[in-house]
């Protein structure tokens, strides 16, 4: 069960890094013009990171109370399923939107 557990913690950095890719994705292809596209494509993960840093982290400077950490959880999440439904990756959307919430449930249920 140990290996299992490790593996759903190592699927939750995963997922981490994927939304800052989705983050980023989006904002390369929402953008119009390059400039907005760059502000938007680097802008958009970079302040899911400091807000996940500062407040969601196992280790951050400033720890949450559970509702609000859930609901930083939804946020931080649940915008990369969005940013990727709307720059036409719906697929790619309903995948990552499913595996968080897998991983969400498992880490309830192991109290990780």
């Amino acid at each position: 069960m140990f290996v299992i557990q490790t593996a759903n913690l190592a699927l939750r950095f995963l997922l981490e890094l994927c939304a800052l890719a989705a983050l980023g994705y989006w904002g390369f292809r929402t953008g119009r013009g390059l400039i907005v596209k760059i502000g938007l494509g680097f802008g958009a993960p970079l302040l899911i990171a400091v807000v996940w840093a500062t407040f969601g982290a196992p280790g951050a400077s400033v720890q949450l109370s559970a509702p609000l950490h859930l609901l930083l959880e939804l946020v931080v999440f649940g915008l990369p399923a969005v940013a990727l439904f709307t720059a036409g990756k719906p697929g790619l959307a309903w995948i990552y939107g499913l595996a968080v919430v897998i991983n969400r449930t498992l880490m309830y249920l192991w109290g990780q």
